[in-house]
């Protein structure tokens, strides 16, 4: 039997359409989670304070930060195994378990069940961040920064009008016999679930299981069990290591956040510290407003710029931004408006680290990969946030605000040096 080698090769199929639905799927979860998530935060720290005392309230905010970083691991475990919309489903089920839990906490007055329901509202992160990831699955090389920021800018959305869900929600659930503070976390059980249910039913053919199989049509295909063999961290890590450009994507990530988190987190302390009880409360929202408007807001123009001056060049002006933000809010002494401007430029620089290394080290590890990979960056970058508010209260009160703006630009230090490292090799998915 004779093969003709002049017959034409099977056709690509056209992933375009599947990319435009996969996006506007994940834009609308991503606006519904991020509701529920954001949600929470606006009430998690009062409600905490009440159930388990001034003192503990922080342990417990950031018990829902660990939740996001630890929850990664067994998400991204799912999804090299079955895909990206099981993983999903299961994070976002996952914080809305929380949700009911911390509603049960507060019926109690239960610290530890508080403990536990935060560690898993977490979830709800956990599914924001690695929707994110699912909108370069299938995204062309020249788009990919511009389809990750236009997930990421659906947090906007979330951000803006959960305050007032989280007033709705107390107002609705208030003769439903629920604790004070408690109704907003019923509503975020309620958006997790939506966003899991909508997902498992509409998150059709799965984004990272069709990019897989067009990876294994090309002349050279990863090898077989690659998957199954990337599924830990350890196998993840072994993957970056071999890459200086995912090495740079998720230092960029890892870094951005914690200087975000150190100086954003002890910026409403130092607020306090000069205006009345009467006035900080709403001085401290209009603060972290333009902050998380820095965060979200244009982050379509960071996508934009990664995709026309390249993934590097807009790590490095993300850190310049974060550099500049450190130096005015470290000098604004007591004059709120600077502080402000400080705090913008504290999330635009973040924005320009998150976007720019997220998509550096998704196109930059092998197909197969690419979910463990991506996991073990927002372990990295979980762990580093938190890392960086439990520090951040202790050197607020040892040596004070412009201190830990001072440490927390040297620690931008040791990624400016490795963002302008020439990189000696790159791997066949690399991209600058």
């Amino acid at each position: 039997m004779s093969t003709d080698l002049t017959a034409p090769a099977p056709a690509r199929p056209d992933v375009a359409p599947i990319q435009r639905r996969t996006v506007r799927l994940l834009f609308a979860t991503q606006t519904i989670g991020g509701i529920g998530v954001t949600i929470g935060i606006s009430v998690g720290a009062l409600l905490a304070a009440r159930v388990a005392g001034t003192a503990t309230a922080g342990f417990v905010q950031s018990s829902g930060v660990v939740g996001t970083a630890l929850l990664a691991v067994p998400v991204t475990r799912l999804m090299v195994a079955r895909g990206r919309r099981p993983g999903l489903v299961l994070a976002y089920l996952t914080g809305a378990v929380g949700g009911v839990l911390v509603v049960l906490a507060a019926a109690h007055r239960s610290v530890p069940l508080l403990f536990l329901g935060m560690l898993l509202f977490g979830g709800g992160s956990a599914a924001n961040l690695q929707a994110r990831y699912t909108a370069v699955d299938l995204a062309e090389p020249a788009r990919r920064g511009r389809q990750l920021s236009l997930i990421v800018w659906a947090t906007t959305i979330g951000a803006v009008a959960a305050p007032n869900f989280a007033a709705l929600a107390e107002r609705t659930t208030r003769g439903w016999g629920l604790p004070t503070l408690a109704g907003p976390f019923a509503f975020s059980a309620v958006a997790f679930s939506t966003a899991a249910v909508v997902l498992f039913a509409l998150l059709r053919p799965d984004p990272l299981l069709t990019a897989r199989r067009l990876a294994a049509a090309e002349p050279v295909a990863a090898p077989a069990g690659t998957a199954r063999r990337g599924a830990g961290m350890r196998a993840a890590w072994q993957v970056v290591r071999g890459r200086p450009a995912a090495r740079l994507g998720i230092a960029a990530v890892a870094v951005g956040h914690l200087v975000m988190v150190a100086v954003m987190s002890m910026t409403p302390v130092r607020l306090g510290e000069f205006h009345s009880d009467a006035d900080v409360l709403r001085v401290v929202g209009l603060v972290l407003s333009l902050h998380i408007a820095g965060m979200y807001a244009l982050s379509p123009v960071v996508g934009w710029l990664t995709d026309r001056l390249g993934r590097r060049a807009v790590i490095l002006g993300g850190l310049a931004l974060l550099l500049v933000a450190c130096a005015v809010a470290g000098t604004a002494g007591h004059h709120t408006p600077l502080l402000s401007v400080g705090l913008f430029l504290l999330g635009l620089g973040w924005s320009g680290t998150m976007v720019a290394g997220s998509t550096l080290l998704s196109e930059s590890v092998p197909t197969a990969a690419r979910p463990a990979v991506q996991g073990l960056s927002d372990l990295v970058m979980g762990l580093a946030g938190a890392g960086a508010g439990a520090l951040a209260g202790l050197v607020m009160q040892l040596a004070g605000y412009p201190t830990l703006t001072l440490l927390a630009a040297i620690a931008t230090v040791p990624l400016v040096a490795l963002a302008l490292r020439p990189v000696p090799g790159r791997g066949p998915d690399e991209e600058d």
